[in-house]
C-alpha cells in the first residue's frame, strides 16, 4: 500500500517547456518517476526530455492515461491551469507554484469542493515515495524507502528532517509537503488520515509552523483518530507577532492563537511529543520504532 503515489503514478506536467518544468521534468525522470506527457497550450506536436507535450491537459491525459499532473504554470496563469486540471478525471495535482494569487486560490478552493480530484499545494516542494515516484523538487538523493511517514508546511524543513532520519538509518515510506500558503489544497489532517491508513507507514514526522490553526486541528485528529505514533516540530517559535516569517500562512496575529506554544500544547495534549529540534524529533521517531 502506498501514501498518494507510487511507481505506478503516470504523470503529467503542466509547463513542462518553462525553465523550471523542464528542469525538474528532468530530474523527476531521473529518478525513476513515470513522467509519461507534458501540457502547455500551443505547444502541442513537441516533446521534451522525450516526453510528448500535448495542449491540453485532457488531451494528454487521455492519450497517455495520466492520473497526476504536476503544476510548474507562472503564478498568474496558474489559477487557469489549476481549473482545467481538475476539470479532467486525475486522481491527484501537485502545485509547485510560489504566489498563486489568493483571489484565484478562493475559486479554486471551492472548485475543490464539487470534484474528487487532490490538490497538494501550493507552494509546496512536492511529494516523494522513496525508490518509486518522486513529484515536484524534492532532492531525491537524501530520500530512503522505509516506514517513517512525513509530512511538513516547509520545503526546507522537510529535507533538513528527512536528512536526519536517513542519517539515523530511518527510511521514509512518503514524504508529503502540503505547503505554507493560507489557501491550500491537502491539509495536515489529510496527510495523517492517509498515513493511519498506510499499513506501510510504522511512524509519522509532522513538521509545522506558526499561524492559522492547522496544527491545532492535526493534533485534535491525532487524539481522536490515530494508533500510529506522531511526533511532532513547530518552526517559528521566535517570531515576533504580526511578521510574516517565510511563508504567506506564517503569521501570528497576536490573538493568542497560532503561536508556537499553542500548537505544542495542541499536540502535547494529544500525546504528541514536539522536538526542539530535528534531531530531537528523530529520537522520538527512534524510540517509536
Amino acid at each position: 500500500m502506498s501514501v498518494m503515489i507510487d511507481g505506478d503514478t503516470r504523470v503529467v506536467v503542466q509547463g513542462i517547456t518553462g525553465g523550471e518544468g523542464k528542469f525538474h521534468t528532468g530530474k523527476m525522470l531521473e529518478y525513476g518517476t513515470n513522467v509519461v506527457a507534458g501540457a502547455v497550450p500551443g505547444k502541442g506536436g513537441q516533446d521534451t526530455h522525450g516526453v510528448p507535450v500535448y495542449d491540453t491537459v485532457d488531451a494528454a491525459v487521455e492519450a497517455e492515461n495520466a492520473n497526476v499532473s504536476v503544476v510548474f504554470v507562472p503564478p498568474a496563469f496558474s489559477g487557469d491551469a489549476l481549473f482545467e486540471a481538475l476539470d479532467t478525471e486525475l486522481d491527484l495535482v501537485v502545485a509547485i507554484t510560489e504566489g498563486i494569487p489568493t483571489q484565484d486560490m478562493t475559486k479554486v478552493n471551492k472548485r475543490l469542493s464539487e470534484v474528487d480530484t487532490q490538490l497538494l499545494g501550493p507552494n509546496c516542494p512536492g511529494l516523494i515515495t522513496p525508490g518509486e515516484s518522486m513529484l515536484g523538487i524534492l532532492p531525491g538523493n537524501i530520500f530512503n524507502p522505509g516506514t517513517v511517514g512525513l509530512v511538513s508546511r516547509s520545503g526546507t524543513l522537510t529535507y533538513q528532517m528527512v536528512s536526519e532520519l536517513t542519517d539515523h538509518g530511518l527510511g521514509q515510506s512518503t514524504a508529503i509537503g502540503i505547503g505554507g500558503d493560507p489557501i491550500i489544497g491537502t491539509t495536515f489532517v489529510d496527510a495523517l488520515r492517509k498515513f493511519e491508513a498506510d499499513s506501510e507507514t510504522d511512524a509519522v514526522v509532522m513538521c509545522g509552523e506558526i499561524g492559522g490553526e492547522d496544527e491545532e486541528q492535526a493534533a485534535e485528529f491525532i487524539d481522536n483518530h490515530m494508533e500510529t505514533p506522531v511526533a511532532g516540530f513547530i518552526a517559528g517559535r521566535t517570531a515576533p507577532p504580526g511578521k510574516r516569517m517565510g511563508h504567506a500562512g506564517a503569521i501570528v496575529s497576536g490573538s493568542g492563537t497560532g503561536t508556537a506554544a499553542s500548537k505544542i500544547a495542541a499536540l502535547n495534549d494529544a500525546g504528541v511529543p514536539v522536538g526542539d529540534t530535528p534531531g530531537a524529533v528523530v529520537e522520538h521517531v527512534a524510540d517509536f520504532l
